[in-house]
Parts: C-alpha cells; sequence; structure tokens
C-alpha cells in the first residue's frame, strides 16, 4: 500500500456494532478500500470487559492493514489488546496523565478542544497530534465549521498534527483538508452503508488525491 506523504491522510471511526465479528469484518472491508492512516476504536456503550474483547479482535485486523491502532476508552486495554497508542477525549490534564504514562511507547493524542485557549492548553503538553471535534460528531454532511476554523488557525502555526472530524457526507473529507490539516477522521461517512465503506475509502481517496493541497517539505 502506498501513503500519500503529502496530503491530508483518512482516519476512520470505529462504528458501534455490538457484535465482535460483524464489527470486525465491516472494518477490515473498509481498509481494503485504500489507505488509512489510523483507526480509533471508541468504547461507546460497552462494559470495560466487552470493550476488552472488542480491542483485542479489532487491533490486529487495523494492524495487518497498516494503520496504527487507537484505543479511546478504558486505557487499561491498550497493553493488553497491544494497541499502537490511546485516543483521549479528555481535558489537557489528562493527556498530561497518558503523555507521562505512555511517552516514547506508544501514540498519544486527542483532546477536547473546542477553543483556542484549549487547543494551546493541549498543545502545551506536546501530544503527537490534537483533535478537532468529538468522535460521534459527525451529525450533518458537512464537518462543523467551527472544527475548520480551529483546523485552519492550528495547522498556520502550530506543528503538532491536526485531525478533524468530518462529516456524513465523504465529500467533507476535502472541506477538512483545504484547511490544511494532515488528517479527517470519518464515521458514518465510511460505515453508515458497511457494504459500501472500501468504495467509499476508495473514492474519498481519489478525491483527495486529486483536490487536496500539499504541504511543503
Amino acid at each position: 500500500m502506498t501513503e500519500p506523504e503529502n496530503r491530508c491522510r483518512l482516519v476512520l471511526i470505529v462504528p458501534d456494532v455490538a457484535d465482535i465479528e460483524e464489527q470486525a469484518k465491516i472494518v477490515e472491508d473498509a481498509l481494503k478500500g485504500g489507505d488509512v492512516a489510523s483507526v480509533i476504536v471508541p468504547q461507546y456503550a460497552l462494559n470495560d470487559g466487552d470493550f476488552q474483547k472488542h480491542a483485542e479482535r479489532l487491533v490486529p485486523v487495523i494492524q495487518a492493514a497498516g494503520a496504527a491502532a487507537l484505543i479511546a476508552g478504558d486505557t487499561r486495554v491498550i497493553g493488553r489488546a497491544k494497541a499502537d497508542g490511546v485516543h483521549i477525549t479528555g481535558p489537557a490534564t489528562e493527556i498530561a496523565e497518558a503523555i507521562d504514562r505512555y511517552a516514547d511507547k506508544l501514540i498519544v493524542g486527542g483532546g477536547n478542544a473546542a477553543d483556542r485557549h484549549h487547543a494551546l492548553e493541549i498543545g502545551e503538553e506536546r501530544p503527537d497530534y490534537i483533535f478537532f471535534g468529538k468522535l460521534d460528531g459527525d451529525i450533518k454532511p458537512e464537518a462543523h465549521p467551527k472544527n475548520l476554523a480551529l483546523a485552519e488557525w492550528w495547522a498556520s502555526m502550530i506543528e503538532i498534527p491536526c485531525i478533524v472530524m468530518g462529516g456524513t457526507d465523504p465529500a467533507s473529507a476535502l472541506a477538512v483538508a483545504e484547511t490544511g490539516a494532515e488528517f479527517v477522521a470519518l464515521r458514518l461517512a465510511v460505515f453508515g452503508e458497511p457494504a459500501r465503506a472500501p468504495s467509499v475509502v476508495a473514492e474519498i481517496n481519489a478525491l483527495l488525491d486529486e483536490k487536496a493541497p500539499r504541504f511543503e517539505d
């Protein structure tokens, strides 16, 4: 799999599916569609024990496709599931604790950066990335304008990469790319119709290949 090194790349957010095998197949199929930088695995409403089982099933599937597996939820799951990193949805203090604990071992990123002040607080902790939006924030076809504005501001002045939550329309990936963000996160845009997930991933990569701005070296 070739990796587009100089444009915005896709991050997938695993859909909320209770059946482990069904969830694993949906994710595995989607990853056959083309380049995906990483996959975030949220806990949703699963208890810690069930989340552990889901993570242990999903992580090898994600890694086999060449993507990084990031766990969003009970951090005890990360080591047992042999994930590549942790996605923190809480404030800067929570990210700081995770960095202290996992620095140099795992990818640590995330953040509840609803405005510039909180984004800078998170940035001071030097995470591997910052996330603009919520993991389940894809409630409209387009990406949230506030997140796009934050990403454009951030990308113009901060070296820490950012991931921006897109909308339910796959084309929202391009709007994110045009902010200068390094990554666009999609959930329902890809998994809304699971059978179409591989072709949607391929379409998004083709769109970004053709129209996304290129980063300067």
